[in-house]
């Protein structure tokens, strides 16, 4: 028996979807699913794609996208979780929604429950690195920086950054380190912490850059 997908992509900023590349990092993300999870033959009878803010609810592409999937009966097919929305609230309604299938390419093997499970501590997360962040901006206030001008909270905002990219460093340390030991180039080890789902420090996609200045900062020294 065929099924039937209908697949929607986001990105948050016009810029974003002229340079193309949140965009065709999902596709990418989806086109692995389908060449190595789809457990059946499959159609991908449409494809969505908003430019839009993750915490609005009433997307025109994703509206449409999810009344095709449960007209015609296919599963609704997104990258990752918070391409679809970033509100637990939003998300769990679309779980209660017996009409609609959802599925999440980076999450090949979880169901609804899983995903709703996903959604609350990925929400968890985003107000904890918020939080931290501004303890992060006080911290540094505390030292002398004074607010006031651009340039003093330029100074405030890259402390706070550089603080929270070290203690990122250490969250995935273990996985890079023994990753480079056993002899993963950097895209390697990149494209595995996007499987995993494991965000960057600004809650984006990881590159082979980045992860190689994360090893730099674990070793002391960049490579």
């Amino acid at each position: 028996m065929m099924r039937k997908f209908v697949t929607y992509i986001r990105v948050s900023t016009k810029r974003q979807g002229e340079s193309g590349l949140g965009l065709e990092a999902q596709e990418r993300d989806i086109q692995v699913f389908f060449d190595n999870y789809a457990e059946q033959p499959f159609e991908v009878i449409a494809a969505f794609c908003d430019i839009d803010s993750g915490t609005k609810a009433d997307r025109v592409e994703l509206t449409q996208a999810i009344e095709l999937a449960k007209s015609e009966k296919a599963t609704l097919m997104v990258a990752k979780l918070d391409r679809l929305s970033r509100s637990v609230a939003f998300i769990a309604t679309l779980m209660e929604d017996k009409r609609l299938d959802l599925c999440v390419a980076s999450l090949p093997s979880a169901d609804k429950a899983m995903l709703h499970l996903y959604a609350v501590m990925a929400e968890m997360e985003r107000d904890f690195i918020s939080k931290r962040t501004q303890a992060a901006l006080q911290a540094a206030k505390a030292r002398g920086v004074k607010l006031g001008g651009a340039r003093p909270k330029a100074e405030v905002r890259h402390a706070a950054v550089k603080a929270e990219a070290d203690r990122q460093a250490e969250r995935v340390g273990d996985t890079i380190r023994v990753s480079r030991e056993a002899g993963q180039s950097y895209r390697q080890i990149a494209n595995q912490l996007n499987t995993m789902s494991v965000p960057t420090a600004r809650g984006g996609r990881w590159h082979a850059a980045q992860v190689q200045r994360y090893y730099g900062r674990l070793s002391g020294a960049a490579e």
